[in-house]
């Protein structure tokens, strides 16, 4: 008798199924294109690629499921349940041969996701949640359970951020302000930045300019973990990220933080 897989079953195949993708591209690429009408917004074969090696997999698994992913138009589903994919977050980094791009995959069903995978192939990393069923980091030392880690002063906070010219002027004020008060800021940390605060080792994440595929698989990797994952005025993005989403993701590993945080902020 055939095993039923599970969600996070579907999600470990799908991350196969982009790392085979994507690695022969990872400091080959033969040219980047731009997405963008103006600026810069850069997009390789290697994006593409993995995007479509996932959709035909969950095609063949999952053919009621819909999915919403960065390089293709949504496909509609039936079942009420949706694959959120993000086949290169960091594809600047992937581009300069940095490792701190990775593959974002979620499910989300009823709007929320439940299911959450962040994989770097290059690295041979994958943090991964269900709601409920904690997160895990799978690495060279094994599997382990994430928590993050308890930091109640921002005084004593490591943050993550992006690159700087993705942020508003008021939000370069705050991180301005937060470089002299915390302990440690870094920037162009990419998805890394919230897979590291999941697994204890950065207590506040800043991210802007988002969209629900570069932020579904944190809602539960976060939480799992025991974080909280908010928007700008400090509102949970879990029940809104699959609508119209598109603005900043903070994360803070230590609840306590976050009073102090928005309190900077405003």
């Amino acid at each position: 008798m055939q095993t039923q897989l599970s969600d996070l079953d579907i999600s470990q195949i799908l991350a196969d199924e982009a790392e085979r993708a994507i690695l022969p591209h990872f400091r080959a690429l033969p040219e980047v294109e731009n997405k963008a009408a103006t600026g810069f917004d850069p997009v390789t074969v290697a994006d593409r690629a993995a995007e479509r090696a996932i959709r035909d997999r969950l095609a063949a698994l999952l053919p009621a499921d819909g999915v919403l992913g960065e390089e293709y138009p949504p496909t509609e589903g039936t079942s009420g349940r949706t694959w959120v994919l993000d086949p290169i977050d960091g594809t600047r980094a992937f581009m300069a041969g940095l490792p701190t791009w990775g593959v974002l995959i979620a499910l989300a069903e009823a709007g929320v996701p439940t299911v959450g995978m962040m994989a770097q192939p290059f690295v041979g990393e994958r943090f991964y949640a269900a709601k409920g069923a904690g997160a895990f980091h799978a690495w060279s030392r094994g599997t382990e359970p994430m928590r993050t880690r308890r930091c109640a002063r921002l005084a004593d906070a490591v943050v993550a951020c992006t690159a700087l010219d993705h942020f508003d002027p008021r939000m370069r004020e705050t991180l301005d302000a937060l470089s002299r008060i915390c302990r440690l800021v870094r920037f162009g940390t990419d998805c890394y930045g919230y897979a590291m605060l999941a697994a204890g080792h950065v207590d506040i994440v800043f991210e802007a300019g988002l969209k629900p595929f570069d932020i579904a698989p944190f809602v539960p990797i976060v939480e799992e973990a025991g974080g909280v994952l908010v928007d700008r005025a400090g509102a949970p993005i879990a029940p809104h990220v699959m609508g119209a989403y598109s603005g900043d993701g903070i994360a803070v590993g230590d609840p306590a933080l976050l009073d102090a945080l928005i309190a900077e902020m405003r």
